[in-house]
């Protein structure tokens, strides 16, 4: 039971660390989903809903992989933002 005791303050914070990640993930999802519905009036030769399956797939494995190495530092600023709450226990 001890030892439990003494791993609860840390359970906050990589929940806190996952969440900030996953919201980030999210931002760049739409960011990228945003970029990719502008229209320059060009017609694509490959287009179709395969490509755009693709197309969704891939920005979600890079939005995953962004977040999880913190390449636009959003998850980080959002943690230690919040860093402050745990801190207080939650209050």
């Amino acid at each position: 039971m001890q030892g439990g005791a003494l791993s609860t303050p840390a359970a906050p914070r990589e929940d806190l660390r996952e969440a900030a990640q996953a919201f980030e993930a999210i931002f760049i999802r739409q960011l990228l989903s945003s970029a990719r519905a502008s229209d320059f009036g060009g017609g694509d030769l490959f287009g179709g809903p395969g490509l755009e399956q693709f197309e969704a797939m891939r920005d979600e494995q890079f939005a995953d992989i962004a977040s999880q190495q913190g390449t636009f530092g959003l998850a980080a600023a959002i943690e230690r933002q919040l860093n402050a709450f745990v801190d207080q226990g939650g209050d």
